[in-house]
């Protein structure tokens, strides 16, 4: 009799230790909500409108009383803040690009390389894709336009190669592979 109760009293206990582990891994899966919060879904953004190695995306809500307008507010908010990560990000690789290349002239390399920079994302940035959009309409008659915008990193890069080896004088000292590398290292950072 002892043996039954001791053998129903583990099976019991195990059966409970189990089912703890199960629903503390359900919880965890599930990420709840926090008590008195509630959870936003904003259309357009989330990580899978996240800049990688391959794209650069940024997102943006624009919102008026006129449909276009929210439109055109969205995607110049997204437009921008596209070009500040893209001058960022080639900012960073110039920067090790010529700390690698160790050139002579370097403070007079790194401006003309900042100038062409700003005239390749000016450029580039008409060549964005739109990859997600949604309006909605609030209760005061507003309209909302969510957005999110990508441009490929290897067209960017196709396009700085062109314009750099126009340059004469950048044209002597500029090694495209060794810059390829340097904006495939930078680029390969977003991913993590």
């Amino acid at each position: 009799m002892k043996r039954i109760i001791l053998y129903s009293f583990i099976v019991t206990t195990g059966m409970i230790f189990l089912n703890a582990c199960n629903s503390s891994k359900k919880t965890a899966r599930k990420n709840p909500t926090p008590v008195g919060e509630t959870a936003v879904i904003v259309p357009c953004s989330g990580t899978s409108y996240f800049s990688t190695k391959k794209a650069f995306r940024a997102n943006s809500l624009g919102e008026s009383l006129d449909q276009m307008a929210s439109r055109k507010k969205a995607l110049t908010n997204a437009r921008g803040e596209l070009a500040g990560n893209i001058q960022a990000t080639i900012k960073a690789v110039t920067d090790n690009y010529l700390n690698s290349r160790e050139f002579n002239n370097k403070e007079e390399v790194e401006e003309r390389f900042e100038s062409l920079n700003r005239e390749v994302v000016n450029q580039e940035l008409s060549g964005t894709k739109i990859i997600c959009e949604k309006q909605t309409r609030t209760a005061e008659g507003k309209y909302k336009t969510y957005l999110a915008i990508e441009l490929s990193a290897s067209d960017l890069v196709a396009n700085y190669n062109k314009r750099l080896s126009k340059d004469e004088r950048l044209r002597i000292d500029y090694d495209y592979e060794k810059f390829k590398q340097t904006f495939e290292e930078e680029m390969s950072k977003m991913e993590n």
